[in-house]
């Protein structure tokens, strides 16, 4: 995962045979390097169609999901594992090289406490064997760190470290995204700091979910952070511009965060990859 991508969600949330044509052409209009496809429901992905597509695109991409309740490690370890390895099934089907997002649960998976000792222990007992997993389909595997009011399992970048570590998958790699960070973190450079070595991925989203630049996210701070840690993974824009209701409420994204997807990619591409070329990570 290097350079530049786009969270596909700007496009199409429902990764569909048409949503995966048109997502991907889409793509290919913009200088990026790789796509971020959700996987909302992994089994209905149609996975040669998008390998095809990505092949004739010349373009690499990233799933990601978040996991049902169903299948949510802390409560059921075994089920949280069965539906992982499906969706790294269906990520190495689709040609992608990572697999990432909540991994590790579910938003809006909150008990109302602090996550105990025995939560953590099967969550991290669920992500060692998907990792192993992921390794044996050659695929990198990533833990996102999300805000308080979606998960209380992980919310920090010093929390995602701990886990990783916790887990000693040397595969599995920390994903930040600013967003949830500009909620969590007592300065947005230190979950990057703390994370240093382990991540891998990040998300470059605006305060509001809209078109980067034109919100409060200290992005100076957040690309002076990853020089200074030399960072070498991936960058993706991310803005919530078509979303069904049932992902609006998830996110409680109420009201639209931008024009159409088209400002978002004139304006905060630009944005983001000047950014990122002041700071010579590009």
């Amino acid at each position: 995962m290097k350079g530049f991508g786009v969270h596909t969600s700007l496009w199409s949330i429902d990764w569909t045979r048409d949503a995966a044509e048109y997502a991907i052409a889409e793509a290919q209009k913009h200088p990026i390097d790789f796509i971020e496809i959700a996987l909302l429901d992994p089994p209905s992905v149609d996975a040669p169609h998008t390998a095809a597509l990505l092949d004739k695109a010349e373009m690499t991409a990233v799933c990601s999901l978040g996991l049902p309740e169903e299948a949510w490690p802390s409560r059921d370890p075994e089920a949280g594992i069965a539906y992982l390895k499906m969706a790294l099934d269906k990520t190495a089907e689709c040609g992608a090289i990572a697999f990432t997002g909540v991994t590790f649960g579910g938003i809006g998976e909150r008990t109302g406490h602090p996550p105990t000792e025995a939560e953590q222990d099967d969550v991290a007992r669920a992500l060692k064997v998907a990792a192993d997993y992921a390794k044996s389909k050659g695929l990198a595997f990533g833990i996102e760190a999300v805000n308080r009011y979606e998960n209380h399992i992980l919310n920090t970048g010093w929390q995602t470290r701990d886990m990783i570590e916790k887990v000693g998958s040397d595969n599995l790699f920390a994903h930040l995204d600013t967003y949830h960070m500009n909620i969590e973190e007592k300065g947005l450079a230190n979950g990057i700091l703390d994370c240093r070595e382990h991540l891998r991925y990040i998300h470059l989203s605006e305060s509001d979910r809209g078109v980067p630049g034109a919100g409060t996210i200290g992005w100076n701070e957040v690309f002076a952070a990853l020089a200074a840690i030399g960072y070498k993974g991936g960058m993706a824009m991310e803005s919530f511009i078509n979303l069904p209701p049932r992902i609006g409420s998830a996110l409680s994204v109420w009201r639209p965060v931008a024009d159409s997807a088209e400002q978002v990619m004139a304006e905060g591409l630009p944005f983001l990859r000047n950014m990122a070329h002041q700071y010579r990570l590009i």
